[in-house]
């Protein structure tokens, strides 16, 4: 299911597939409304054990040849990233660099760790660009079958980028081109369960913004209530002077 928004801003969208089918899209919101949690088919989907608050362990990679899931909507058909890269002046090690913080943001938010993997066909998430390029950036997520306490398990995820806009490292007030970071710290938010709150607010919420490039308190609350509190954050809380 595409997701479409509200009238007006630059739109950041979700492409959900579940297993070989489509998955309805539903969301647990939380009270403040700044966070939502992924449901699909009506169950939450997250990495690792099937329960809210567990950790996981993910991996992640780049496409190498070109691979075709029909499963998947948006990110049906994933390319390497090389030729975007080097449309848009962005070398292989900013690349590199760029995907690691935006994984490391969430890494450094909740107690959920991502590891680069050898071989792609063996990552959990795959990063590429889309070989049938639409829209701006999307994410599929697949889930495994059976639940605990209405939570199934992710067996996959996509993250896709169309090749044929513009990209940058960096905000300059031009919010026609997308930042690459900000950008992957969004999908990747998708594809490890969270959903858009809304708007704007949020680095999850579903509009383009270079008014912060942090995660935001609810950004934080929802991948917390998916995968727990992380070491350091623990840490950091329980300091002082």
């Amino acid at each position: 299911m595409r997701r479409s928004a509200v009238r007006g801003g630059k739109l950041l969208c979700l492409g959900l597939a579940c297993c070989c089918a489509f998955g309805m899209a539903g969301a647990t919101i939380g009270s403040d409304g700044s966070f939502r949690l992924l449901k699909l088919d009506g169950y939450h989907v997250k990495w690792g054990e099937n329960t809210l608050g567990a950790g996981a362990t993910v991996s992640y990679a780049f496409v190498e040849v070109p691979m075709r899931f029909d499963g998947a909507r948006n990110c049906r058909e994933l390319v390497p990233m090389t030729d975007l890269a080097t449309r848009n002046g962005i070398s292989e090690t900013t690349l590199h660099a760029e995907t690691a913080a935006a994984f490391r943001a969430w890494e450094e938010a909740a107690n959920i760790t991502f590891i680069p993997a050898d071989d792609p066909d063996q990552a959990d998430i795959l990063i590429g660009a889309q070989g049938q390029p639409i829209g701006r950036a999307y994410a599929n997520v697949m889930y495994q079958p059976g639940s605990i306490d209405g939570v199934r398990a992710i067996g996959r995820a996509l993250v896709c980028l169309n090749p044929e806009q513009r990209w940058k490292v960096g905000f300059d007030g031009d919010i026609e081109v997308y930042d690459m970071r900000y950008t992957l710290v969004h999908e990747i938010g998708h594809a490890i369960g969270l959903d858009h709150p809304g708007p704007s607010g949020q680095i999850m919420s579903f509009g383009y913004s270079e008014n912060y490039s942090d995660l935001q308190p609810g950004d934080f609350y929802g991948v917390q209530l998916l995968y727990g509190v992380g070491m350091r954050n623990m840490t950091a809380g329980s300091s002082s002077d």
